[in-house]
Formats: C-alpha cells, sequence, structure tokens
C-alpha cells in the first residue's frame, strides 16, 4: 500500500475511535510515534538491513504484538517506562512516555494495523509526508493547542526556496517544534532539480546539517520522529535536538543559516509559588552580553540570539509579529543593531488567517551576517505587502504554495542584488517596494511597520470579504 492518503485516513480513522475513550488527537500521536518507532526499528534489524539497535529484546516490537488484553497494556506501559531512560534518540522519543490508550482491546487493533504496513520499504518522503500529514491534522484541532507549533508548510518552502540552502552548510532554528523547517531544507538540498549530491554531501546531509532546541517534549518528540522518518540522522546516534531553552545563554556554536519561527506570544515568563502559597507569575529576562537589550520579550530576544548563532557570513529568515518592527525601547535599540551589524534586506508582511492561534500578524524577516564595520550593512531594505487586501482563511480558503510565487520571483533567489519595484508613482498599489537606510532610520523609532497599498475594504463598502474573513479579522484585531 503506497498511496499516502489512503494511509494517513486509516492510521486517522482510529483517532476518531479514540476520542470517545478521552485520547486526544495529540496523545493519539503521541502513542502512534511510539509504536512506529518500534516497528521501524523491528525492520531495521532484519535482512537486508541488519543494524544493531539498542532496543532490549524484551521491549522490542514482538514482544508488543505477541500480547493481547491486560497482558499487553502492562507489558506497553512498562515498556514506555523502560525505554525513556535510555541514552541518545531512543531516550529523547521516549521521554515522560505514558500509555494513554487504556483500552487493551483498542491498542491491540492499533498495533495490527501499524504491524500490516512495511514502513521501511516505503521511501523516505512517503514516510514523512504521512506523519506530516498526521501533524497538520493535529494542528487543525484547535482545541489541544498543537497548532503554536505548526507553521504553515507552504511558508516554509517558500522561506527555504528564497534563501537557498547549499549542500555542506550547517542550518539551525532554535524554536523547532515539530522540524518544519528541516525537513524542508532537506528536501529542498536533496531534490536532484537543485543539486546533485555526492557520498560525502548526502552524509553531512544526513549526519550534519540540523541541529536546534525545543523545551516543549512532545514537539521535541515528533520533531525526532519526523527526522527519523525523513531518514536524518541515526536511530542509535545523539540527539542534535535539545531541550535546553536556547534563550538562556549563547551556545558557541555557529551556523551557515537560521530558519525559525518562534513561538507566538510577546513575553517570557516563569510561574512560581509565593511565601503564602500563591501562585505568581514573573517576567524572564535574559541577561546576555551578547545582546544589544535586555527585555521581556520573547521574540526581541530571539532576534538578538539569531544573530549569535550565524557566522560572519551567515543568513537568517524568521517569522516575527508586527511589534517586533514597530516597538520602541528595546525594540528600537534591536532594530538600529540589527540594520548596523547586518544586512536585513527583505520584509514579508503576511496577511492574516494563516496560523492556527487566532490574532497573529506577522512578517517573516532576511538578513545576512556581515562582519564588523564602522558604516551600517543595510543600504536598502526590500518590503512585499503581502497583508493589504490579502484574505486567507484556513478551511475554506488556505493560502497555498502558488500565492507566495509572486513574492518568491520578486525576491529573485538566483541573485537576490537584480531586483525590480512593482510599485511606483504611476503604480502606487505595487506590492514589491524598496527602501533606504537613511528613509528607514529617520522613521519615528525606526519604525519597519511599513504599508502603502490602498485598503480596498476601507473605501469600498459594497465589496466587503466574505463574513468569514470578515469575523476572522475582527478577532485578530483585539
Amino acid at each position: 500500500m503506497t498511496n499516502t492518503g489512503a494511509i494517513v485516513s486509516k492510521v486517522w480513522s482510529f483517532a476518531d475511535v479514540l476520542r470517545d475513550d478521552g485520547v486526544g488527537y495529540g496523545d493519539y500521536l503521541e502513542q502512534l510515534t511510539y509504536l512506529l518507532f518500534l516497528k521501524m526499528a523491528d525492520e531495521y534489524s532484519k535482512p537486508p538491513y541488519d543494524r544493531k539497535l539498542p532496543i532490549p529484546e524484551k521491549y522490542n516490537w514482538e514482544s508488543l504484538v505477541s500480547k493481547k488484553g491486560a497482558e499487553l497494556e502492562s507489558h506497553y506501559t512498562e515498556l514506555l517506562r523502560e525505554l525513556s531512560k535510555a541514552s541518545g534518540i531512543l531516550g529523547q522519543i521516549f521521554t515522560k512516555s505514558q500509555n494513554k490508550i487504556q483500552d487493551p482491546a483498542k491498542l491491540y487493533r492499533i498495533i495490527g494495523m501499524i504491524d500490516k504496513e512495511n514502513w521501511s520499504m516505503m521511501g523516505a518522503d512517503l514516510k514523512g509526508k504521512i506523519y506530516e500529514g498526521l501533524l497538520e491534522k493535529n494542528a487543525e484541532d484547535v482545541k489541544s493547542g498543537a497548532g503554536q507549533y505548526f507553521t504553515p508548510r507552504v511558508l516554509i518552502m517558500a522561506m527555504v526556496e528564497c534563501i537557498h540552502p547549499e549542500p555542506e552548510k550547517t542550518i539551525c532554528d532554535p524554536a523547532c517544534g515539530t522540524g518544519g523547517f528541516f525537513l524542508a531544507s532537506y528536501d529542498f538540498i536533496s531534490n536532484l532539480e537543485n543539486y546533485s549530491l555526492d557520498k560525502e554531501q548526502k552524509e553531512f546531509l544526513k549526519d550534519k546539517t540540523f541541529s536546534g532546541n525545543e523545551i516543549v517534549a512532545s514537539a521535541r518528540r515528533m520533531c525526532l520522529m519526523n527526522m527519523f522518518l525523513h531518514n536524518i540522522g541515526e536511530i542509535d546516534g545523539e540527539s542534535y535536538i535539545s531541550s535546553v531553552d536556547s534563550l538562556i545563554s549563547d551556545p558557541g556554536d555557529r551556523y551557515d543559516y537560521v530558519l525559525t519561527n518562534p513561538p507566538f506570544g510577546k513575553k517570557s515568563s516563569m510561574t512560581f509559588t509565593n511565601e503564602e502559597g500563591k501562585q505568581e507569575k514573573e517576567d524572564l529576562v535574559y541577561n546576555r552580553q551578547d545582546f544589544w537589550a535586555t527585555t521581556s520579550n520573547k521574540q526581541l530576544n530571539f532576534l538578538q540570539h539569531i544573530h549569535t548563532l550565524l557566522k560572519s557570513d551567515g543568513r537568517a529568515t524568521v517569522v516575527l509579529p508586527d511589534n517586533v518592527l514597530f516597538e520602541g525601547g528595546a525594540g528600537e535599540t534591536v532594530r538600529k543593531n540589527i540594520l548596523e551589524t547586518t544586512d536585513l534586506h527583505t520584509v514579508l508582511r503576511l496577511p492574516t488567517g494563516i496560523f492556527y492561534k487566532q490574532g497573529v500578524k506577522a512578517n517573516v524577516l532576511f538578513f545576512d551576517n556581515k562582519p564588523a564595520s564602522k558604516d551600517p550593512w543595510t543600504k536598502e531594505v526590500w518590503i512585499y505587502d503581502f497583508r493589504t487586501n490579502v484574505h486567507f482563511t484556513l478551511k475554506k480558503n488556505p493560502m497555498k504554495f502558488e500565492d507566495l510565487k509572486d513574492f518568491i520571483s520578486c525576491y529573485n533567489p538566483e541573485n537576490r542584488h537584480v531586483r525590480t519595484e512593482t510599485w511606483s508613482e504611476d503604480n502606487p498599489n505595487g506590492r514589491w517596494r524598496k527602501f533606504s537606510y537613511g528613509e528607514i532610520v529617520s522613521r519615528d523609532k525606526t519604525n519597519l511597520d511599513i504599508f502603502w497599498v490602498k485598503d480596498e475594504s476601507l473605501a469600498d463598502l459594497d465589496n466587503l470579504p466574505d463574513p468569514d474573513i470578515l469575523a476572522n479579522e475582527i478577532i485578530e484585531s483585539k
């Protein structure tokens, strides 16, 4: 069976059955991660692979397949507990694992369903698509909150297309979620239309290209599984995804590319219990010598951290909310320093209605790091307004890759130094426009929140958007 859609719907059909038992999509996906991993490890331990894997025989796939009823339930619970103590990627995938499927008959059926497929015979592309399909379905479940780890895949693909990652270069995502940027970069570099890789380049892509951070255990687990299914890294190797809060300190490593969408939510905070036994929240401020400004604004901290992570000629693309473009104080300090120390050459203003979290107004910043200089490196910033008069909704009118092709064409990844504005005095609604460094720093607070396209909905009351879109925009403006 090789039809991705058929396998996804088959695997997913069990989710609805389990929901009646109180098992949510996220919990089901987590159990699938454990079971799929064990099944594939079992396949890799047999011919033609014959790989020696660090899974004790007592807790391998066959130990599960041979049991039923209460015996299966207790064995599965014990298996999860024991494998969580393992080292390397194995232990990372099973960290804090628990059995959420309390009905042994349903657990038996899911094991049977996974057992029927030969997962190692499928291409990495197909396996990845199946798992990605499940992650996307999970993100759509608004109540679970899983969407906060999910950047629209078409946006990630466009960002990767623009930054054009090259073989034998390192890629970091300090807030990697389920690994979307890694997978899109992997697909881009391994695509024969882009590069024809030799043996050394293939090995570098598999074992040395990617690293990142993810503090949420369930998202990190899914990221590791996602990468394993794409044949990135080794099942018995060390994990390339750290569980440490990436903002705590400078890790010391430097990368050729940083691609990321840091978590939404303006402030970093921690909850503690005071002397009266009541819970209090305290803003989390990171005091780092490599930062230009000390602030509790999480996105400004991530932007500073990304700058630190880059090699002197490293390149970054990052999704950030509007406040990073206009906020005063620390925001102004960070913007000025980014403009001076890097070439902040492109800003893509994103439309609303493309993220699972409501109310997000975001942008993609593209900047290239540069060596120290007394003159500012940014000479002009090109802005593409993909927000004004652009309306998407997650269900009825989702953003497609084709919708971003005009931006990619304007960006001109082949040679971004050769660009042509579509805005002019004669075409005031052209979406692609450049602003000089002088124009930007002369704006109040070095404000980068720039727009010029006329908003049609304000001018034409007879031509209002669909009610769903209006409702979304009302929510988003609150």
